[in-house]
């Protein structure tokens, strides 16, 4: 099995040789935000790994169960989840899907990297058959998915009875965001846009990040249940605080901070990760 710190250690040299990832991971830039960054991509994939490598039931994931990554982006999720042994199917509409291809062989030697498989398609365009899936991983994709109704309803019809969707996403109440979202697209929240490869106009949302509130009544409006257990806000602290503080201790504030219901979990954390289980 691969921990999350193996896989990022990895992955730091891996920015070496595809330097075109730069800009998007920017772990090899400032370093005063070094381990800011490091911290929140570390929570992240820690969520993920509890539920889908370290549930009980994940020996099965190898085997039996279906799970799809709408919305996988560079595959670096998937990638991390077939070093540990786990198959995914990943779909995105990002520019860079040519750039998966060269991770998997860069990452062929760390485990079977052909557990992950991926396609550049529209969501919408192309619906998965009724009850193919298990689990539908959506990390940094729901604020995109337009019109979201639409999309939560591919979703219910993809997944088997009792399937679950894992979402990992931005806080919509985030104070800081919302005002640096109004200042880049006011509330123009939903625009279209032109897919390249796909020769078509797409509608796509404009960074139309939400409050767990609002997923959840979504959520419930498409007959899925956001499993309370499950939520997790990260990233509570700002960059310039680790200049002074210990990364570790910083993080077990966090932890100990999101614990409790309140006003700093609800308006400061940045970032939001669920899970729902259709009913």
């Amino acid at each position: 099995m691969m921990s999350p710190e193996q896989f990022f250690e990895l992955m730091l040299k891996e920015l070496e040789v595809h330097t075109e990832m730069q800009p998007y991971y920017k772990f090899l830039g400032n370093k005063s935000s070094w381990h800011f960054r490091r911290n929140y991509f570390l929570q992240r994939l820690r969520y993920i790994k509890k539920y889908l490598v370290d549930a009980p039931e994940a020996a099965n994931y190898r085997k039996d169960l279906s799970i799809w990554d709408c919305g996988c982006g560079y595959g670096t999720t998937c990638i991390f989840l077939a070093l540990n042994g786990v198959k995914t199917y990943g779909t995105t509409l990002e520019f860079y899907y040519d750039t998966v291809q060269k991770r998997k062989e860069y990452y062929s030697k760390y485990g079977d990297t052909s557990l992950f498989t991926c396609t550049y398609e529209n969501l919408f365009d192309n619906k998965p058959a009724p009850g193919s899936y298990d689990w539908i991983i959506v990390q940094d994709t729901l604020h995109h998915l337009e019109p979201i109704g639409d999309a939560l309803q591919i979703f219910h019809d993809s997944l088997r009875k009792g399937g679950r969707i894992l979402s990992i996403e931005e806080n919509g109440n985030n104070i800081i965001q919302r005002i640096k979202l109004y200042k880049y697209r006011g509330n123009k929240r939903i625009i279209t846009i032109w897919d390249e490869k796909l020769k078509k106009d797409i509608l796509i949302g404009n960074e139309n990040i939400r409050s767990l509130e609002t997923w959840n009544r979504l959520f419930e409006k498409h007959q899925f249940h956001v499993q309370p257990e499950s939520v997790n806000y990260v990233r509570y602290f700002l960059p310039f605080q680790y200049r002074f503080g210990d990364p570790e201790i910083l993080l077990q504030k966090e932890q100990q901070i999101q614990s409790k219901p309140g006003l700093r979990r609800e308006y400061f954390f940045f970032g939001l990760n669920f899970v729902a289980v259709k009913k």
